[in-house]
């Protein structure tokens, strides 16, 4: 299952910078997780200062 970023995200890039797949794009207001392409690794979750990104289901 892919990761998901809720919206405690603050836009703050970290996420996308620890991405090892590229996977994570800034998005509206928020930063947002390519499914096709996240491989549920949890780099993001483990850089995120607010704990935004968790996996889905």
């Amino acid at each position: 299952m892919a990761y998901k970023i809720s919206d405690e995200c603050i836009a703050c890039g970290a996420c996308a910078a620890g991405c090892p797949c590229e996977a994570i794009s800034e998005g509206d207001g928020k930063y947002e997780i390519d499914p096709e392409k996240c491989i549920d690794c949890g780099s993001c979750a483990e850089v995120c200062p607010v704990g935004a990104p968790s996996q889905e289901g």
